[in-house]
């Protein structure tokens, strides 16, 4: 075991070194202040036009979610699977890895072994392959298996009383959960967790007889059976998973939450690669202020030593076969691989008790160009080390459990006591976390969390949509909402009757403050980030929230709720309206033009429907939780069905899909096959298209369509086009490529931006200067400075920045053309600014 660091932690990169043997290893490299941060597990963002199938974003819409506490059945839970049709192009293969359709009749086997391993279906990926969660434990009884979910809840729903509980001291068992694969081409978690749960089906040792005795071990086997498969980062719809937990747009995403939820884990790991030598979290700073870091420092810290001793144990080096000693960021790195936001799995886990969480890259690439370019036989060697490496560190972890049941569930139960009762969180020093070394005030993130948020009931028909969609994001979340039965004041305030109270006077409460506050501008904290660092559904899905910092909720009348009141309905006589304010009114409207209804657009940018219509009004109002009101505005612009063709990302082309547009990908390479630009209305670029790669026949079929068609255009790319097109008459100024945040903006009020939030998204935000002759603002930076959270520094020569972007358009509009800044439809992710895309998309098209 290499000694600590405690004061240098240098950034982590790796560079291509060659051995003698001449294959490509991967070695760390020193920091350099100006490098840019690592691309965590070893990929790239997806670029370029998404090519998703429909079929995959209908799936991940409509997929339900598995209730995985509802079965109180005992242990084991065994059950036959039907094989899957045998797939020569599985990537897996070409490693000497388990194939998918061998993996059910693996597990088929493995349950026949004994009476340890149970096989539940835990949900269906956006590509509809099964997800299948693997349980093994000692035998349980249907009724002590009722007897663990009883003191689960416990844990949970009473802390108090669980600390003091003698049978969650002595027969509770400890969940622990194993991630697999959760990106489809690092494939090797998935086959160490079949080895192992195949020795711990059969091994008779006192030492693991003692383990199910006293633990539940939890196995997703494969959370990403699409890219597997195909052997990509990304599921069937273009997704990094490990991207999506702030959301859950992806139904292998609710399927990981809902285990998180039902199982409850005290310890987990999320298995990954590639990092040479294999990195083992906890993190460099930093760290996510919502959770109760001291409880989870601890035990990460000292999990991950065990982990680092088991992998560098297994004997491999640098010179024998290419392995590097393992490293921990938190000890060994100074910044650049931080758990800021809780899009990753271990980061989420953490609100929901788990007090040990891991992401665990194991060491030797063996995807992206090596899986093309490397002889078979080395990357089958790779792929065996890298199981190995894996195992290891899964074993070490089951031998942590052992060692430290006790006080896992005592640090659980702590995390859940801590949030019900309101207590502050401690922050952490070598006093409050002994035995971690290099704590430093580089380390303490902490917040202070208000008494309740409040969603009013009421206001615009807008916010009372997205709030029920956000009502029902927080309770999926397990969030607990409750709702007002009559009117109430609080903190100075007066509310209406049905308006939403979420009491930060609960146990996830670090989760329901990480959705929905503002968060914090940590530009001044740290040079880089690794992803995304502001977020906030409070601001950006549409909703009113507002934040109640002090006070009592003792004279508050209010009842639980397990999902949102629905508001859609739809006027009883005339001609109906609806307000393009959400996605699911675009869907809506969508819809109703894909029928032939002959629907006009008034000059507020709504939609005016005729009464005769009406029952299928009746029916998406039921379907998309909108509402038509009554209008008896006359005259507007006859609207029609638009096919959107999209070079854009798969967040973008999901969200699309998700407001029913007709789209058809596109990319340069695309239109260099011979693109027939009649299937298209309008043109939606952010990504993946260069006019001026073009063959010349492609760009004057381009240029042709658009003379006389729309564009809509995102980001540096879609201003590119717009420019290189002579279109629009505006200069777009580029921000820092890594700068990314919630941020203040101000709408015109015009038909793109009319019932618009005052926050937006940024990602390497644009702005417009030198607006010529038609130009129109839709959308400006705030003055001042815009960033409300998120990390947005200017670069060494002072440009670029948030001051530059202030008070600068950052939406602008004109005959045939809107151009973004902002990123409104990132990662699914800002559900109040989709809408403006569709009404773009509208306008121009």
């Amino acid at each position: 075991m290499r000694l600590p660091k405690p004061v240098a932690r240098p950034v982590l990169t790796a560079a291509v070194a060659v051995t003698a043997a001449g294959s490509l290893l991967l070695a760390p490299h020193s920091a350099t202040a100006d490098r840019r941060p690592p691309v965590r597990e070893g990929s790239a963002p997806a670029h370029g036009a998404a090519g998703a199938p429909a079929a995959a974003a209908r799936t991940a819409l409509t997929a339900p979610v598995t209730d995985l506490a509802a079965d109180d059945r005992g242990y084991p839970r065994e059950q036959v699977l039907a094989a899957d049709p045998e797939n020569p192009a599985d990537k897996s293969l070409k490693l000497g890895l388990v194939p998918y359709h061998a993996i059910a009749p693996k597990l088929n086997a493995l349950q026949r072994l004994g009476d340890r391993v149970s096989v539940e279906v835990a949900g269906r990926s956006a590509g509809g392959h099964r997800l299948y969660l693997v349980t093994v434990t000692a035998p349980e009884s249907a009724r002590r298996a009722r007897g663990q979910e009883r003191m689960r809840e416990l844990i949970e729903n009473d802390p108090g009383a669980a600390a003091k509980d003698r049978a969650v001291r002595t027969t509770y068992k400890t969940p622990v959960f194993f991630n697999s694969n959760i990106h489809g081409d690092e494939w090797e978690g998935t086959d160490a967790a079949l080895r192992l749960i195949e020795r711990l089906a059969t091994a008779r040792d006192a030492g693991t007889e003692d383990l199910l005795a006293h633990s539940r071990l939890y196995f997703d086997i494969t959370a990403n059976p699409d890219g597997r498969i195909a052997g990509t980062r990304e599921n069937a719809g273009g997704f990094d998973l490990n991207r999506d937990f702030v959301t859950a747009s992806q139904p292998e995403v609710r399927a990981m939450r809902q285990i998180e939820i039902d199982k409850q884990p005290a310890v987990m790991l999320d298995l990954h690669g590639y990092v040479n030598g294999t990195l083992i979290e906890p993190t460099t700073p930093p760290h996510g202020e919502n959770y109760e870091y001291d409880l989870f420092l601890k035990n990460t810290y000292a999990n991950a030593l065990g982990m680092e001793a088991a992998v560098d144990g297994l004997g491999h080096t640098p010179g024998k076969d290419g392995v590097e000693p393992a490293q921990i960021p938190f000890r060994d790195q100074q910044e650049g691989w931080d758990d800021w936001p809780p899009v990753f799995t271990p980061q989420y886990a953490a609100f929901h008790g788990t007090v040990a969480a891991h992401t665990v890259e194991i060491p030797l690439t063996v995807n992206g160009s090596a899986y093309d370019t490397l002889p078979a036989a080395e990357l089958r060697r790779r792929s065996a080390v890298n199981v190995d490496v894996a195992g290891a560190a899964m074993r070490a972890t089951l031998d942590f459990v052992r060692a430290h049941r006790a006080s896992l569930i005592a640090d659980q139960i702590e995390v859940f006591r801590r949030g019900s009762a309101g207590a502050a969180q401690v922050p952490v020093s070598a006093k409050t976390v002994p035995g971690v070394p290099g704590i430093g005030p580089e380390d303490v993130y902490t917040t202070v969390f208000p008494r309740a948020y409040v969603v009013p009931a009421g206001g615009t028909q807008r916010s009372a949509t997205a709030a029920a969609r956000l009502v029902d994001h927080l309770i999926a979340d397990d969030v607990r909402v409750t709702r007002a039965t009559r009117g109430f004041r609080l903190a100075g305030r007066t509310y209406p009757k049905g308006s939403y109270v979420v009491d930060l006077h609960q146990p996830k409460r670090g989760l329901a403050n990480a959705l929905l506050a503002d968060g914090r501008d940590i530009s001044d904290k740290v040079s880089t980030m690794y992803d995304i660092s502001g977020w906030s559904l409070g601001r950006l899905w549409g909703a009113t929230v507002e934040r109640v910092p002090g006070g009592s909720l003792a004279g508050v009348p209010r009842t639980a709720v397990r999902s949102a009141a629905p508001v859609g309905h739809v006027a009883a006589h005339g001609d109906l309206r609806l307000r393009l304010d959400t996605p699911q009114e675009i869907a809506a409207l969508n819809s109703l033009l894909r029928d032939g209804v002959a629907v006009r657009r008034s000059g507020d940018g709504s939609a005016l429907v005729p009464s005769s219509a009406r029952a299928r009004a009746v029916s998406l109002a039921r379907a998309y939780d909108v509402v038509f009101e009554a209008t008896k505005a006359t005259g507007g612009t006859p609207l029609r069905a638009a096919r959107v063709a999209a070079a854009v990302t798969p967040g973008e082309l999901f969200a699309l899909r998700e407001m029913n547009f007709d789209v058809v990908p596109v990319s340069t390479a695309i239109l260099d096959a011979g693109f027939d630009w009649s299937a298209a209305d309008v043109l939606f670029v952010s990504s993946g298209l260069d006019r001026a790669a073009l063959t010349p026949a492609a760009r004057t079929a381009l240029d042709a369509f658009l003379r006389t068609h729309g564009l809509v255009g995102r980001g540096a790319v879609g201003a590119a086009l717009n420019t290189d097109a002579g279109l629009l008459a505006v200069r777009p100024v580029e921000g820092a490529g890594d700068a990314n945040g919630v941020v203040r903006v101000v709408n015109s009020g015009g038909p793109v931006m009319a019932g618009a939030p005052d926050h937006s998204f940024v990602y390497a935000p644009v702005w417009f200067t030198a607006p010529g002759p038609g130009v129109r603002v839709e959308q400006s930076y705030a003055p001042g400075d815009p960033l409300v959270s998120g990390h947005w520094r200017p670069s060494a020569d002072g440009t670029g920045g948030p001051a530059a972007a202030a008070g600068r358009p950052s939406v602008v509009s004109g005959p045939r053309v809107v151009l973004f800044g902002t990123e409104p439809l990132f990662r699914d992710h800002p559900k109040g600014e989709f809408s403006q895309v569709g009404r773009a998309l509208l306008t121009v098209s």
